[in-house]
């Protein structure tokens, strides 16, 4: 018979530790190598059981209506659904397929009086998974009136957690590697003018790590510089309970000195301002479409270049598109504020585009650029490898010097210990020397081996479309290849991964 197993837990803790799906897998496997089933699926998830949308259960539901399953394996009833509405949909839905459901750790009985039995099995789970939801609310909610944090606050980036077991507990301390990401975060939005996008994929590129180890996700930017924890404001309780929806503000709970701040508030104030500013000028949220959107910048003030309209309208009823200083906004202080020109939308566009057409019809150009990347993201291993080697002889050097140290301490010879000490430094000096190497030569090697594969579809769609290629495949072409526009005065110049020359070009038209 053709199997499928169903495996479930309910936390991402739970998951990432993988012994509670770990075990149900095994337990399932050893199930049906006993019964002689064949295991064509196996589905593994951490997700609520209180809830049918669950991404690996869809895909599992979906073979069952194909009927490509002739008998699903659970660890047990609960790990299907704790919902008893829930279990009676589901049941249901196997016996319209002929799909027979098969439980490790217990019988399940397809009498009348066997799906009673289940249901209420069911419907007592759901009834100890509210009375637990309802003690964990009610535990928050205890240490919120004193005043520290509840548990799942404890993993927000740039901070280290003080569990309520020990002296002073549930409450925040400054993790400074983590922290000046942070306000590195903020400085790019509001001084560079970097969408969140942008700041993510500068992360990335930079091999910052995150918190969990994961990637680096724009969602996670975007909460980041939401959060008004960094300059010192901690809020619980911010949702409606069981919903995503929030609560009005005047319903939150403040936890007052539970977190120091990282930032001013008046830094999270303009930031504020500016992912708004961002928002509205965002390219698929405006009317007005700029190919160089988030890859021009100031030869001036080195800040970004952002799109926007000239204010008097056109007799056909538009607007003239232009791109601009960031630091020219009228917010900006009048010492600051960029004097660097505007440049028509229309003329630099058509510019910078006949600048990379150009390089575009030299296919053998193409071919030793991708034959380069493709060199250079080969060598990612290695550079990983070296690296991780220097890092261990730095180590190495950190603890020599400490042993020398306790030479000093002990009263070994002054001569001797400087000499020593010298050396040390020397090594040091020169293992951070090729620590930086390889830290330049690994980032390289990391955004080749991501750029590649879109470089490649996106120069063949060229190809196809050299004549007339639409506004989309041009910016897939300008932001796979790295293309940065710099701006000053009369000149534009292009950099990026195509090696263009340095292109001194004169317009007349502002």
């Amino acid at each position: 018979m053709r199997a499928a197993i169903y495996c479930r837990v309910s936390t991402d803790n739970q998951e990432n530790e993988g012994t509670s799906l770990q075990t149900q897998l095994e337990a399932c496997l050893k199930y049906c190598q006993d019964k002689g089933y064949e295991v064509d699926y196996r589905f593994s998830e951490a997700y609520s059981g209180l809830t049918l949308e669950r991404p690996k259960l869809s895909e599992l539901r979906e073979l069952v209506r194909n009927e490509k399953i002739d008998v699903m394996v659970v660890y047990a009833l609960d790990r299907l659904s704790r919902d008893p509405t829930h279990g009676v949909i589901l049941t249901q839905e196997l016996e319209k397929h002929s799909v027979k459901l098969e439980a490790v750790t217990e019988d399940i009985d397809s009498s009348e009086l066997g799906k009673l039995i289940s249901y209420i099995r069911g419907f007592a789970s759901k009834l100890e998974a509210e009375k637990i939801k309802e003690r964990t609310v009610r535990g928050r909610i205890a240490r919120a009136k004193e005043g520290r944090v509840p548990g799942s606050f404890s993993r927000t980036y740039g901070y280290d957690y003080i569990p309520v077991s020990q002296k002073n507990g549930g409450r925040r301390i400054i993790n400074e590697a983590e922290a000046q990401w942070v306000r590195q975060m903020f400085h790019w939005l509001v001084d560079d003018g970097m969408s969140t996008s942008a700041i993510r994929d500068k992360l990335v590129a930079l091999n910052v790590p995150t918190k969990t180890g994961n990637i680096w996700r724009r969602s996670t930017i975007v909460g980041t510089l939401k959060n008004p924890g960094y300059y010192g404001k901690t809020y619980a309780f911010t949702t409606e309970k069981g919903k995503v929806r929030g609560k009005p503000q005047k319903d939150w709970t403040e936890l007052p000195n539970v977190t120091p701040p990282i930032i001013s508030k008046e830094l999270f104030d303009t930031a504020q301002r500016q992912l708004q500013v961002n928002r509205e000028k965002s390219v698929r949220n405006r009317k007005r479409q700029y190919l160089l959107s988030g890859h021009v910048r100031c030869r001036q003030c080195g800040h970004a270049y952002c799109g926007d309209t000239l204010g008097k309208k056109l007799p056909d009823g538009t607007y003239t598109r232009v791109y601009r200083c960031s630091m020219k906004w009228r917010s900006k202080s009048p010492l600051c504020r960029c004097r660097n020109r505007n440049w028509r939308a229309d003329n630099l566009e058509a510019i910078v585009w006949a600048e990379l057409e150009r390089y575009l019809s030299n296919g053998e150009l193409i071919v030793k650029e991708l034959e380069k990347q493709h060199q250079e993201a080969n060598q990612l291993g290695v550079y990983k490898t070296q690296l991780k080697d220097v890092q261990q002889q730095l180590k190495a050097v950190d603890r020599e010097q400490h042993q020398l140290l306790q030479w000093a301490l002990k009263g070994f010879p002054e001569i001797q210990v400087e000499a020593e000490n010298r050396r040390i430094n020397k090594a040091r000096e020169a293992l951070q020397a090729r620590k930086t190497e390889l830290e330049t030569q690994f980032k390289a090697s990391h955004e080749a081996a991501i750029s590649i594969p879109r470089l490649e579809h996106t120069v063949e769609l060229l190809r196809q479309q050299l004549k007339d290629p639409d506004f989309q495949t041009k910016r897939d072409f300008i932001e796979s290849m790295g293309i940065t526009v710099w701006l000053d005065g009369e000149n534009v110049e292009i950099t990026g991964f195509i090696p263009t020359e340095e292109s001194a070009i004169v317009t007349t038209q502002s």
